[in-house]
């Protein structure tokens, strides 16, 4: 049933200089909950995380994902008109969210300090790879480059090699540390009146991830040993193949579970009190010989048989579903949690924010095409027929 009720953000307007994925997710958020959000794009090229693929009908998988209900304006931030339009956007505006390059902002103005002597209501969030100042400031910084200088993959991967997360994990972190700030910040905003600036660093929001390996190696102990798809320090706790050749993720975390696994999944009561295997740190010490029990006992199985098996012992499981599986997946299916957005290749699927209100339905509107918003802007701003008509002859919007 729809609900008709106000949404949270309503009535907010947030200007974002963004690419790729830390801000478009960031502000993808703050859209989801009823916050307009202008993208400012580059004329022609727009967003270069447009461009990242082609693999859902035509557009980028990244771009597809982050960038719902927003509005796309073209502008040159170079040209000489856009400092006037630039400004008389933010005059209406609550936020600013911005990952241009490190000191880009600055450069053109857009600094919390300087915006916040003509704008000071307006909230302004930085999202660098490093934050500000530091020897690192400057440095450039990606996803794959964040995951590898928080230690994210020197505990990834298998013994032999490490990896890195199949997802753009360090931008996920920032964007959420983004967003949820920038809630925050609005908060603050009505008991002060006054907006503030939040320095929003990748490589912190994923060392802030990383605090259990950080602790676990606390004061030069040895880190978590990398182990694959299984738990580095909880055995069994991982992926096992079943004899229909397909794989079950199997979690045991106390003893009280291991006992009744062996009772009743391998029907082995005896190995509950095996001496090599009678403690979670003695399972791991032994997880080789424990791991070849296991599979044989999984061998004579179906993934159906085995799942059914667990469940009947209150055994933590998972199948290793693969995307064509989340696509399909019936737990999503049930809880009706796909909709369908609009893009400029025609309607496709989109899942529901995470968190259902009671109160209210996400928004889910089009994904922009390359400055689809343009001129509707810049009219509803005042901008005059002939600087429009300069800005195109410029290719500036």
């Amino acid at each position: 049933m729809k609900k008709a009720g106000p949404r949270p953000l309503d009535g907010i307007t947030v200007v974002s200089l963004e690419h790729a994925i830390a801000a478009p997710f960031c502000t993808r958020q703050l859209a989801d909950n009823g916050a307009r959000v202008i993208k400012v794009e580059r004329p022609g090229v727009g967003d270069f995380a447009r461009k990242y693929d082609e693999r859902t009908r035509g557009m980028a998988s990244h771009f597809v994902w982050t960038n719902r209900s927003k509005e796309s304006l073209t502008l040159d931030l170079k040209h000489e008109d856009a400092g006037p339009i630039l400004n008389e956007l933010l005059a209406e505006a609550d936020v600013l969210v911005q990952n241009l390059a490190p000191g880009a902002a600055a450069r053109m103005g857009l600094s919390f300090e300087a915006l916040h002597e003509r704008f000071p209501k307006l909230i302004v969030c930085d999202i660098s790879g490093y934050g500000e100042g530091g020897p690192y400031e400057t440095k450039k910084a990606y996803d794959l480059l964040i995951q590898s200088e928080s230690g994210f993959i020197s505990v990834t991967g298998s013994p032999d090699a490490p990896a890195k997360a199949g997802c753009s994990i360090a931008d996920i972190a920032a964007g959420s540390y983004a967003y949820s700030s920038i809630l925050n910040a609005l908060l603050l905003r009505h008991k002060t009146g006054l907006g503030s600036h939040l320095d929003v660093s990748m490589l912190e929001s994923m060392v802030e991830w990383m605090s259990f390996p950080l602790y676990y190696a606390f004061e030069g102990q040895s880190p978590p040993p990398r182990a694959g798809a299984a738990h580095a320090t909880i055995y069994p706790y991982g992926p096992f193949p079943v004899g229909d050749g397909s794989n079950v993720m199997l979690g045991l975390q106390n003893e009280r579970e291991w006992q009744v696994f062996c009772e009743k999944v391998l029907n082995q009561p005896a190995l509950a009190k095996d001496p090599r295997y009678d403690s979670t740190s003695k399972r791991v010490a032994n997880r080789d010989g424990l791991r070849g029990l296991i599979v044989d006992a999984f061998a004579k199985m179906t993934i159906d048989e085995v799942i059914e098996a667990l469940e009947k012992a209150q055994i933590a499981n998972a199948r290793v579903n693969e995307m064509k599986d989340v696509w399909a997946h019936p737990q999503l299916k049930a809880r009706q949690r796909w909709t369908e957005v609009q893009t400029p290749v025609g309607a496709l699927p989109a899942l529901l924010p995470p968190a259902t209100s009671s109160a209210f339905d996400a928004r889910m509107d089009p994904i922009p095409a390359i400055g689809e918003h343009t001129l509707a802007i810049l009219k509803s701003l005042g901008v005059s027929d002939e600087i429009i008509t300069k800005l195109e002859a410029a290719k500036a919007i």
